[in-house]
C-alpha cells in the first residue's frame, strides 16, 4: 500500500477510493461518507492548496457534514474504576527475551499476591460500582497460575460480592497457557473468563521467542494443556494473542493455524516498547507487518462474503467501531476506569506499570491518588499530543498505548494510519456485500 494514501492531510477529514467509489472519513464523530466526484475533486483541491485550513471547514459547511466537536479538550477527572487487573504472580516459568514484565518479575525480586490483597482490590472495584454496572476483574502475571489458589478464591469472592450488590463482573486472564490443567478449564468455563493465552506462532517460531528458562520450547506443551479449555469453551471463550517482533512475521499462517485449532479469536499485536531492548519492532519491520496484516484482512473478507466466520481480532474490532462511530480522547482505559494491582497492592495505570514510577497511581490501603490520576488524564489526552493533534486517525487511535509512548514515542503511527486505511476500505467493502455483518453493531456510522 502507497504510504501517502495514509499520510495526514488534514486533521478535520481523511480520503480514500473503493471499488465502489470515493469516500470521506469525517473526524469529528469517525463517521464514513460516500461521495461523488464533483466534492472528492474539490475537497483535493483544498487539500492541495494553501489556505487548506480555512477552506476545508467551509466545504464541510457547504456538504452539510460540520457539526461542534464531539471531543472537547476537557479531560476526563476522577473516572470511577470500571476494571482492575491482578498481578497475581510476579514471576513466570517461561524466559521471553522482550516481555514488558521482565520475564514475570518486573525487575524486582519475585512475589506471589497474597488473598487478602485480592479481596481487598476486589472490594474496592465493587465499592465505586453500583447495581447494573459491569465492571471487569483480570488476572495478569508474570504467569498467573503460579498463584493458581488466589485466582480461584479472589474469582469466587468476586463473584459472591458482585452477586450481592447487583453489579455484572466478568473475568478474564492472561495466561501462557504452560501451566493450565483440566479443572482450570473446568472452573473457567463455569465463570466464563476470557482466556487469552499468549502464544507468538506454531512450532519452533514461538518456541524461539517463548521458551522456557532452561531453554526448552513450550509450544507441545502449550497446545497439549490449553486443549481441555479449547474443547469446553462455551461461556467461556479461548482467544490467542500473538506479540509480533522481527522474527515471527508470517502473519497469514500463524493466523490460519490458531483459527484451526479452535481459538475463538486470534490478534495480533507489534513489539514496540521492551525493557531488554530486544525483538522490537523498526520501520521497516511494521512495513512488513502492515503488509501481513493486509493480507490477514483479506482472507477475513473473503471468509466473511462467504458467510463463514473468521476470528481475526484486528480487523473485527476495527469494523466494529469504524460502525460505532468510535471517537475517544484516550487509547484505552488506562489510568482512568482500569488500574492494575501490584502483588503488594500498589495501584498503576495499567498492568505494564507495575513496579514503574511513570504509572505509580496510589495502593489499596490509601486509595488511587486522584491528583496523580487526574495530572495523568490531562497529560495524556489526544488533544496534548504531538503529532496527534493533526492526524485524522486521532481519535480511532487514541494517542497510542501510554506504556510505549512513554518509553519509546511512536514508532508505529505509520503503520497505525497504513492499517486504519485500509481498515475504512473493508468496512465499506463489507458493508456493502454483508450488511448483515453489521447488524448486531450498534450506531451504524456510514452514509
Amino acid at each position: 500500500m502507497n504510504r501517502l494514501s495514509s499520510a495526514p492531510r488534514n486533521p478535520d477529514l481523511h480520503l480514500f477510493d473503493t471499488e465502489l467509489g470515493p469516500h470521506l472519513f469525517l473526524v469529528n464523530g469517525s463517521e464514513v461518507y460516500g461521495i461523488g466526484a464533483a466534492e472528492h475533486e474539490r475537497l483535493e483541491r483544498a487539500l492541495l492548496g494553501p489556505e487548506a485550513a480555512e477552506e476545508i471547514p467551509g466545504l464541510l459547511r457547504e456538504f452539510a457534514l460540520w457539526d461542534k466537536p464531539r471531543i472537547g479538550d476537557e479531560p476526563l477527572t476522577s473516572p470511577p474504576l470500571r476494571a482492575l487487573s491482578l498481578a497475581v504472580a510476579q514471576t513466570c516459568n517461561l524466559g521471553c527475551t522482550y516481555c514488558y514484565a521482565q520475564q514475570g518479575d518486573f525487575g524486582g525480586p519475585a512475589k506471589a499476591m497474597p488473598l487478602d490483597v485480592a479481596r481487598a482490590a476486589i472490594d474496592r472495584l465493587l465499592a465505586e460500582a453500583g447495581p447494573g454496572d459491569r465492571v471487569n476483574l483480570a488476572f495478569m502475571g508474570g504467569e498467573p497460575l503460579v498463584n493458581r489458589r488466589v485466582v480461584r478464591e479472589a474469582t469466587d469472592y468476586a463473584a459472591v460480592q458482585a452477586r450481592e450488590r447487583g453489579v455484572a463482573m466478568s473475568f478474564s486472564i492472561t495466561t501462557n497457557g504452560t501451566l493450565i490443567e483440566e479443572s482450570d478449564a473446568e472452573f473457567f468455563e463455569q465463570h466464563g473468563f476470557a482466556v487469552t493465552i499468549s502464544l507468538d506462532g506454531a512450532n519452533e517460531t514461538n518456541d524461539r521467542l517463548r521458551p522456557f528458562k532452561d531453554g526448552r520450547g513450550s509450544y507441545a506443551r502449550i497446545l497439549e494443556r490449553v486443549a481441555p479449555c479449547l474443547a469446553r469453551q462455551q461461556r467461556m471463550q479461548v482467544s490467542a494473542r500473538v506479540t509480533v517482533t522481527p522474527r515471527n512475521l508470517e502473519l497469514p499462517e500463524t493466523l490460519r493455524t490458531f483459527v484451526d485449532l479452535g481459538f475463538h479469536s486470534v490478534g495480533f499485536s507489534p513489539m514496540l516498547s521492551a525493557p531488554s531492548g530486544q525483538d522490537t519492532m523498526g520501520k521497516d519491520d511494521l512495513a512488513i507487518f502492515l503488509e501481513q496484516m493486509i493480507e490477514c484482512g483479506r482472507a477475513f473478507e473473503e471468509e466473511t462474503i462467504a458467510g463463514r466466520r473468521y476470528p481475526f481480532a484486528n480487523l473485527a474490532t476495527a469494523l466494529r467501531e469504524i460502525h460505532r462511530g468510535t471517537h475517544r480522547p484516550y487509547p484505552c482505559g488506562a489510568g482512568a476506569g482500569y488500574m492494575g494491582v501490584s502483588a503488594e497492592g500498589d495501584l498503576s495505570a495499567c498492568h505494564r506499570f507495575v513496579r514503574d514510577p511513570a504509572g505509580a497511581m496510589g495502593n489499596l490501603t490509601d486509595g488511587r491518588d486522584e491528583t496523580r490520576q487526574n495530572e495523568w488524564l490531562r497529560e495524556r489526552h489526544v488533544h496534548r499530543q504531538e503529532p496527534c493533534r493533526s492526524c485524522w486517525a486521532r481519535y480511532l487511535c487514541g494517542g497510542g498505548c501510554h506504556h510505549e509512548v512513554i518509553h519509546r514515542g511512536r514508532p508505529a503511527c505509520d503503520y497505525i494510519r497504513g492499517w486504519l486505511h485500509w481498515c475504512l476500505g473493508a468496512y465499506v467493502r463489507l458493508l456493502a456485500a454483508r450488511p448483515d455483518f453489521f447488524e448486531s453493531v450498534p450506531e451504524h456510522s456510514a452514509n
